[in-house]
This record gives C-alpha cells, structure tokens and sequence, in this order.
C-alpha cells in the first residue's frame, strides 16, 4: 500500500454499508493512515487503474505449549478483506484472497483462518470459493457498533488441505 492509495481506502472503508462488516468506522483520515499505513499489513488490489479493495495479513504464533513454543512461531496467519463498493461482484475478492492464502502459504505459515459475522453471506462465499472450511459458529459473541450482540464464524484451511485442492 502506498500513501497515495490512503483516500480511496478511507471513501470506501468510511460507508456506512461496507463498514458494517468491518471491525472499525473510519471518520479521520489522519487516524486511519496511521493505522493503515503499517508495515506489512495491508495490500491494495488494483483494477482498471484504481484502488478497487484491500487485503489484511497477520502472521502470528500458533498456540502451544511452553517446550514446543519456537515450533509455533509464524505458523500460522490470520486473513481479511475488503472491496470497494464498484468492484464488488465481479470475482476479484475470490481471486486477490486465492492469491494472498497462496502467498500466506509460501511465507511458510502453516494454517490461516479468517473471521467473520454470520450474516455477512459475501465474506462466507469468498472463503469457501478459495477453500476455506467453516471451523467454528459463535453465538452472540462478537458485539457490533449498533449495539446489537451479532453471531460470529471462523474459517480456515491448512496448507497440505490447500495444496491437495490445487491438484
């Protein structure tokens, strides 16, 4: 991601409609480049010559115990996306999450996973259409901004599941 790339991040991120899938509301674009603008953690999808959506990837240590601890270092990563309103429907949020669960493996994690709310039916269809399986469905566990508590779900994919899948 480079600067440049920060205002038309913040238009789309900033509507009401696509922010309420997101963990947080932008309303400062000075606040959302600090955030955004770390490294490493965000990529830009391109289309036609513009910022069309972007992509999240943490790589963190897995859960283990204390004698096996530098075994879980890395190994696994933690996955989001989000396109802007124009460019959705048109298959790219498949495709740049392929690509960056493809690259998340060849970074040499072993498991990503990727989160959700139930009701969001779009993330659900882009994490099956790339391979991911649904591990887990929380009940009223995650609470949204309008103050509702909302159902959550979690998917993931192993590495040797996503070569398997690739033929």
């Amino acid at each position: 991601m480079r600067v440049g790339d920060l205002e038309a991040l913040f238009a789309y991120r900033s509507d009401p409609e696509v922010a309420r899938w997101l963990t947080s509301l932008p309303t400062d674009l000075e606040e959302f480049a600090v955030r955004m603008l770390r490294p490493g953690r965000t990529l830009v999808i391109e289309h036609g010559g513009e910022v069309a959506g972007d992509l999240m990837l943490t790589i963190e240590d897995a859960w283990s115990q204390a004698e096996v601890a530098d075994q879980a270092r890395n190994a696994q990563a933690e996955i989001g996306w989000c396109l802007a309103p124009a460019h959705q429907g048109k298959g790219l949020a498949t495709e740049a999450v392929h690509e960056l669960v493809t690259i998340s493996f060849e970074l040499g994690v072993r498991r990503i996973e990727a989160n959700c709310f139930a009701e969001n039916a779009a993330s659900r269809a882009v994490m099956e259409r790339v391979g991911l399986r649904q591990e887990g469905y929380f009940v009223q566990e995650s609470l949204h901004r309008d103050g509702t508590w909302r159902d959550g779900m979690t998917y993931a994919v192993l590495a040797e599941e996503f070569e398997e899948s690739r033929g």
